[in-house]
C-alpha cells in the first residue's frame, strides 16, 4: 500500500507572531470595515432605509457572536461553575456588560457616524495611559518610568488629535477649545474602556472566558436593543431580520470575530508577553492604513501630530515592557487592543 502523503512541515511550523499579526491586521482594519459596510447599506436602501445602519452591525454582529461563543463555551456553563460566582462577581459581570458589552461599541460606533475613523483609532490610544493611572491609583500596580513616559506622550499625542481639528458642525465651542461631538463620544467610550478593565483586574480575573463573554456579549445586546429602543424609537430595527444585512454580518462575524479572535489567541500561547504587547501596539498604525485603503481618508495635519507622539510615546512604552514582563502585563493587553469589531 502506498504511504498517505503528509502536508508540508511549513504548516506545522507558523510562528506564533504570524498569527498575532494577522489578528492585528483583522482587528486594526475592524473600524474601516464596519464604515465601509454602512456606506454599502447607503448604496441599497430599502424603503429609504440603511438596513446596514450602524445600530444594525452592532447588535445583528453581537448576535452572530453569540452564535459562535455558545457552542465552543458552552461546557464552562455548568452549575457548579455558577454557583461558585459569588454576589460581588455577579455585580461585576452585570457592570461589564453595561460598559464594555452596551456602552463602549455604542459609543464607538455613534462616533463613526461623526467623525472620521482615523481619529477614533487615534484617541482610543487614551485607553493605556488611562489605564496605567488608575492602576496605580486604585490597585497600587507598580510601573517603571518608561511606561509614565510612553503613557504621557501618547496622552499629549490623543489631546492635539482633538484639538487641532478644524472646526466642523458637529463641534462643541467651550471658550478657546473645539471640541468634536464624535471625538468626545471617542474619548467617554475609551474612559468607559479603561474602568470595565479596572472591574475586571479587581473582581473578575479568575472568571472563566466562556461565562465572562458569552454573559458580557448576552446582556450587553439586550441592554443596547432597548436602549436604542428608548432613544430612537420602535422602528429602529425595522430591518433587522433583512437577508441583505445577514449576509454581509456573517461575513463579517466570521473574519473580524472568528478568525481574529482565534489568531490572537492562538498566537498569544506560541508567543512571549512582550512580542504579544509589541504587536498590540501597531493596531492604531493598522487602522490608519486600513481607513486610507479601504475609505480613501487621507490623515489631516491634527493626526500626523497626534499620531507622531502616539507612535513615541508607544516605543517608550515598549521599553517599559522589556523591562518588566509580567502577568499584570498580559492583563492589559486586550485594552490596548481597542476596537474588535464588537
Amino acid at each position: 500500500m502506498s504511504r498517505p502523503r503528509r502536508c508540508h512541515p511549513f504548516i506545522y511550523k507558523i510562528p506564533g507572531q504570524t498569527y498575532l499579526w494577522l489578528a492585528i491586521l483583522i482587528f486594526g482594519a475592524s473600524s474601516a470595515v464596519t464604515r465601509k459596510l454602512t456606506q454599502i447599506g447607503a448604496q441599497h436602501l430599502m424603503d429609504g432605509r440603511n438596513p446596514i445602519s450602524l445600530c444594525n452591525v452592532l447588535f445583528v454582529g453581537n448576535l452572530c457572536a453569540l452564535i459562535v461563543m455558545l457552542p465552543i463555551y458552552r461546557r464552562q456553563w455548568n452549575k457548579k461553575a455558577l454557583q461558585e460566582l459569588s454576589k460581588k462577581n455577579w455585580l461585576a459581570l452585570i457592570a461589564i456588560a453595561i460598559l464594555s458589552g452596551a456602552l463602549v461599541p455604542g459609543l464607538i460606533f455613534q462616533a463613526l457616524a461623526l467623525t472620521e475613523v482615523n481619529n477614533i483609532i487615534l484617541i482610543g490610544r487614551l485607553e493605556p495611559p488611562l489605564g496605567i493611572a488608575l492602576s496605580v491609583w486604585l490597585l497600587r500596580e507598580r510601573v517603571n518610568r518608561w511606561e509614565v513616559l510612553g503613557a504621557i506622550a501618547a496622552f499629549v499625542g490623543v489631546a492635539l488629535t482633538i484639538l487641532l481639528q478644524p472646526s466642523q458642525m458637529t463641534t462643541i465651542h467651550m471658550g478657546v477649545l473645539r471640541l468634536g461631538i464624535g471625538e468626545l463620544l471617542a474619548a467617554i467610550a475609551a474612559v468607559a474602556s479603561v474602568v470595565s478593565t479596572i472591574i475586571v483586574k479587581e473582581w473578575l480575573s479568575d472568571i472563566p472566558v466562556g461565562i465572562f463573554s458569552i454573559f458580557r456579549t448576552a446582556l450587553g445586546t439586550i441592554i443596547f436593543f432597548f436602549a436604542a429602543l428608548i432613544l430612537y424609537g420602535s422602528d429602529h430595527f425595522i430591518d433587522v431580520f433583512s437577508p441583505f444585512l445577514w449576509q454581509w454580518m456573517l461575513v463579517y462575524a466570521a473574519v473580524i470575530v472568528v478568525l481574529g479572535q482565534s489568531f490572537w489567541l492562538k498566537g498569544l500561547r506560541a508567543s512571549t508577553v512582550s512580542t504579544a504587547s509589541l504587536a498590540g501596539s501597531f493596531t492604531p498604525i493598522v487602522g490608519i492604513f486600513a481607513a486610507y485603503l479601504v475609505l480613501g481618508e487621507v490623515p489631516t495635519f491634527a493626526q500626523y501630530i497626534g499620531g507622531s507622539l502616539i507612535l513615541v510615546g508607544i516605543f517608550l512604552s515598549q521599553v517599559g515592557v522589556r523591562f518588566q514582563i509580567s502577568r499584570k502585563v498580559a492583563a492589559q493587553l486586550e485594552q490596548g487592543m481597542g476596537f474588535k469589531g464588537i
